[in-house]
């Protein structure tokens, strides 16, 4: 069933899900979590309401009481079920996808994430099934909470100073206009500020840099040092520089990285297998560990404990704090990053020179195929590398990261979508397009 991802629950309603898809799922949640109290909040997209409703009515059926947050952005849900010691949670929203979609991501205690190695596809089995529980004896209750104000009294202790930075925010009309303005105050130009489940300025992804043309052109109008965008639920967020330049999300790690460095030499900071040679030198150079790990927040939350890492980011814009219950804010990254801005440019340092000594490598950035033999064009890539030797490093727990002296790759399976993701970073431009015609040549004949 196209709907349970690796990372969450996501799909088209009405196409590859619908509200008896969501009620057989609420019927079941509290097997699966062993809970009878469940936190639910939810984005604002048009059929998050009538998923919010079905839900909840399972869910009570199965006996499990609801403290509904209302509308929330992801990070807040995370949040309070790790700090107010629920059992577990569902968000309901479909992140940085298209309006027609949505979907619901699941958490248990802690706010450990459940994926579909740790849950979703034994929820799955159990919806596929066709079978519901017993309905319980006593029905449970939906309560109203409201923890906005108290979300951000928690996050402003790390408000930046931006009174000498000139800042462009995006909330892409999603779930970041609930408290970017509490939490930035009024100095920056704020857009797309009013909740709108349509996202009809532009769709939610802001890694899509075609998404972030009105950010890029309030950034170069206005005269900004940053733009800040954030996707649909507020659990991303990405930058654009002075020069209306989009910001590679990974460099940012490396920027982030400095609050935690400066108070603990030495910590351990995580990213995904993806991430620039550019990054895991700047960190290591800095005298943080590194460790990498598989794409994706549930794999990237579970690293975070595992490694004790005080932080980390990925590719996407995703990035992880150990002092957010090991989770992911874009609220949190966007105030840290802006500060690190900040202080750099009170030493008359711009953003894109901030970034520069990070960005050092020339890139494709990521490339996607559509690919339905994934296993062979990856197998095919290994093959054509055999002319180059033995490599540096080599990893294959997410797909294959080759590491050559002077350039690397990684080839992966998307988790989420019929596509197979390339990337090639090499010392400069000339040698890049190089080894990507001889990459692109090995995977030709599985390219669709």
């Amino acid at each position: 069933m196209s709907f349970f991802k690796a990372y969450d629950m996501r799909g088209i309603y009405g196409k590859d899900f619908d509200l008896g898809t969501v009620y057989a799922i609420g019927r079941w949640l509290p097997t699966l979590l062993d809970a009878r109290s469940l936190l639910v909040g939810r984005d604002v997209r048009e059929s998050s309401d009538a998923i919010f409703e079905t839900l909840c009515r399972a869910l009570n059926e199965s006996g499990c009481d609801v403290d509904s947050m209302g509308l929330a952005t992801t990070p807040m849900v995370y949040y309070f079920t790790a700090k107010k010691g629920y059992p577990g949670s569902v968000q309901i929203t479909a992140s940085h996808n298209p309006k027609e979609h949505n979907g619901m991501k699941v958490s248990r205690a802690g706010a450990l994430p459940v994926g579909y190695e740790t849950g979703l596809e034994q929820l799955e089995q159990f919806v596929l099934s066709g079978k519901l529980p017993p309905l319980a004896e006593k029905r449970g209750v939906v309560r109203e909470v409201c923890y906005r104000d108290e979300f951000v009294s928690d996050l402003k202790k790390d408000a930046p100073d931006l009174s000498d930075l000139k800042v462009g925010v995006d909330c892409s009309s999603g779930m970041g206009a609930l408290v970017m303005r509490d939490l930035l105050g009024n100095s920056p130009i704020y857009i797309n500020e009013e909740l709108d489940g349509t996202f009809a300025a532009h769709p939610p992804n802001p890694l899509e840099v075609e998404n972030c043309a009105q950010l890029i052109s309030l950034v170069l109008e206005q005269g900004l040092d940053v733009g800040v965008i954030f996707d649909g639920d507020a659990d991303r967020v990405m930058f654009i520089d002075e020069r209306g330049e989009f910001v590679q999300p990974d460099y940012l790690i490396a920027i982030l990285a400095r609050h935690y460095i400066r108070a603990e030499p030495g910590c351990t900071v995580i990213h995904d297998i993806r991430t620039s040679r550019g990054v895991v030198e700047s960190l290591q150079a800095a005298g943080a560990k590194t460790v990498m790990g598989k794409v994706g927040h549930a794999y990237a939350k579970l690293l975070m404990r595992e490694s004790g890492a005080a932080c980390g980011g990925e590719l996407a814009g995703h990035y992880y704090f150990r002092d957010f219950y090991f989770c992911d804010s874009g609220e949190l990254a966007a105030m840290m990053i802006l500060d690190e801005i900040a202080a750099a440019r009170r030493e008359g340092l711009t953003f894109s020179e901030l970034v520069a000594p990070i960005c050092r490598y020339a890139t494709t950035g990521e490339l996607n195929f559509h690919v339905e033999d994934k296993q062979g064009a990856m197998d095919a890539v290994l093959t054509a590398l055999e002319e180059f030797g033995q490599p540096q490093a080599f990893f294959d727990f997410d797909g294959y990261r080759v590491e050559f002296k002077s350039w690397w790759l990684n080839v992966r399976p998307s988790n989420t979508e019929p596509y197979l993701r390339l990337i090639i970073e090499a010392r400069d431009l000339s040698e890049l397009e190089l080894r990507q015609a001889h990459v692109l040549g090995a995977m030709s004949e599985y390219i669709d």
